[in-house]
């Protein structure tokens, strides 16, 4: 699976832990997403911070996130500044991470290649 099909899927309803990625399973994902996400330190999260000419393209940014996040209902936590918005993806739900926030990270990449 590479970033173009991640970015094709749809998020499904994911509660329980049976639904977590193991740290295998993350790697892999991982190394699909173009450079700049992480996994944050205690493994539960990814993150990437996204850079912009000013906070009127930064909110651009934020508010097609979020029309997508809507869409997918799958939301991230977003922290915005001048020139620059940092988006972090996990799924509450099964206590880390799945396959959703891979495809949201995907569809979030997608957004800036239009």
């Amino acid at each position: 699976m590479n970033v173009n099909d991640l970015a094709t899927r749809h998020c499904q309803p994911r509660k329980g832990k049976e639904h977590a990625l193991s740290g295998a399973q993350v790697a892999e994902l991982l190394q699909q997403l173009p450079s700049g996400w992480q996994l944050r330190g205690d493994g539960a999260a990814i993150v990437k911070d996204f850079r912009f000419a000013d906070f009127h393209h930064t909110l651009g940014f934020i508010n097609a996130v979020g029309f997508m996040a809507n869409q997918e209902d799958h939301h991230p936590d977003l922290e915005a500044g001048y020139g620059h918005c940092q988006v972090l993806w996990s799924t509450h739900d099964v206590g880390g991470l799945s396959l959703n926030d891979f495809i949201c990270a995907a569809r979030v990449e997608a957004l800036l290649a239009r």
